[in-house]
């Protein structure tokens, strides 16, 4: 073959290339997605009917797919790090996006402990018995194609994969741009290691698209898609809510509150005021108000001010908050109910555990919120009154985790009402049917 030839053959590519292109650029979001959504629904009935100890093989695969996979997880990851890093305003994005081997570990090994939960796929919910002798019951179904649309952590691609197909359930998966190579390097690892164990092709369906008219087009999918779990900040949450014509349950920001009481373990508060702060400060789960009674506020804030400057927080403080601590900045209107995801925050002294509860009612987002006291009967009240997905008493905020409560993972921490609040595991992913047994028996 001639130069000449071999250079007409790469024009002849490169044109082929282009038209390609063009191609993919005048294929809608609808027909992007219709064939993806479509082989999902198609695996939703032979999913939903899997032994537990077949969807349990294949979540081991996955675990041992996800370490097997580091080197190709961390250099894709790397490549979403590098449009980051640097912009100290992405500091927080950066902390989300942001995958280990210790992390990668810590997924599989997620990964692994959900296999080793009850399946609560087919579990009765209870049986009783009408005068005419029909047994009616009611028991658990997977939910069944579920669209899951998230940004920032790429741990959400394997904890969502891994749940759903645990409780029967196909996901269709929609990471954000930010996190692309990430997920769609998990997604693949995982997809691959499922397949390969005997779950059906479209169990774990990943969306490789990232402009938004794709997401428009899912949350108007009714026809394939059965709910839409979104995770992310306040321009996801009213873009979904504003669009889909299929069922929410929100997974929103959160403005977790720990209000300090009079009757105080200052020693206890101090440590789990600085834990629920720094250990993790870019989670939902992280404390972003502090809430202080005054006869305590001195006392209290003084020795944790110091251990706050030196962990590199940064403390806004109300008027009274800024006499006691040299180190505060005064808080601007706006401090109090915002959601910093960084080392910042927002400290107000309170008359008593009333005006706390106040300001929780008044800012917080039904996250996360916590009493620090020695008082039964204040605490009781706390748990009572305070309107969020988890209330808790003398713990840290951080604990609001579907790990740490014991469900293996979580998909979410859900601040809706309806079906489920608060963190997501396997049961959540489920409904009910009811189931009929009967000897004849019609209608009078």
């Amino acid at each position: 073959m001639t130069m000449e030839n071999d250079k007409t053959m790469q024009t002849d590519e490169s044109q082929n290339d282009l038209e390609v292109s063009e191609k993919e650029k005048e294929i809608s979001p609808e027909d992007y997605l219709e064939p993806l959504l479509q082989r999902a629904k198609q695996a939703a009935r032979p999913l939903s009917g899997l032994i537990a100890m077949k969807k349990n093989a294949a979540l081991m695969a996955m675990a041992d797919g996800l370490e097997a996979g580091e080197e190709a997880i961390l250099a894709a990851n790397e490549e979403d790090l590098t449009a980051v890093e640097g912009d100290t305003s992405r500091e927080a994005m950066a902390d989300r996006l942001r995958l280990t081997p210790a992390r990668i570990a810590d997924m599989a090994t997620h990964i692994r402990e959900i296999a080793q939960l009850r399946d609560p796929v087919g579990e009765s919910m209870g049986f009783w018995q009408r005068p005419n002798g029909m047994r009616v019951g009611r028991v658990r179904v997977p939910i069944g194609v579920i669209g899951i649309i998230y940004e920032s952590r790429p741990n959400v691609t394997a904890d969502a994969a891994a749940l759903c197909l645990k409780s029967g359930n196909v996901c269709v998966l929609r990471g954000g741009s930010e996190a692309h190579h990430s997920n769609l390097a998990l997604a693949k690892i995982l997809g691959e290691a499922a397949q390969q164990a005997g779950i059906p092709e479209g169990a774990i369906t990943f969306i490789d698209k990232t402009d938004r008219e794709v997401v428009l087009a899912l949350l108007k999918s009714d026809r394939f898609v059965d709910l839409i779990i979104p995770r992310g900040g306040d321009a996801l949450m009213q873009t979904v809510t504003q669009h889909a014509t299929i069922p929410v349950i929100k997974h929103d920001k959160g403005v977790c509150h720990i209000y300090v009481d009079s009757d105080v373990d200052l020693a206890m508060a101090q440590r789990i005021s600085f834990n629920a702060k720094v250990q993790r400060s870019s989670t939902c789960n992280s404390m972003e108000t502090l809430l202080v009674h005054e006869k305590v506020a001195k006392k209290f804030l003084v020795p944790l001010a110091e251990q706050y400057v030196e962990a590199g927080v940064e403390m806004r403080g109300c008027p009274k908050t800024c006499q006691i601590l040299s180190q505060a900045k005064p808080a601007q209107d706006d401090d109090f109910g915002k959601e910093f995801l960084s080392l910042i925050v927002a400290i107000k002294v309170v008359k008593d555990m009333e005006s706390a509860m106040d300001h929780i009612h008044q800012y917080g987002s039904r996250h996360t919120d916590s009493i620090l006291t020695n008082d039964y009967d204040r605490a009781l009240r706390f748990l009572r009154e305070v309107d969020s997905s988890a209330v808790m008493v003398n713990a840290s905020t951080r604990l609001n985790d579907g790990y740490e409560f014991g469900l293996g993972a979580e998909i979410g921490i859900s601040t809706t009402r309806i079906h489920a609040r608060g963190p997501m595991g396997l049961e959540d992913l489920t409904c009910s049917k009811f189931v009929v047994y009967g000897s004849g028996q019609i209608r009078e």
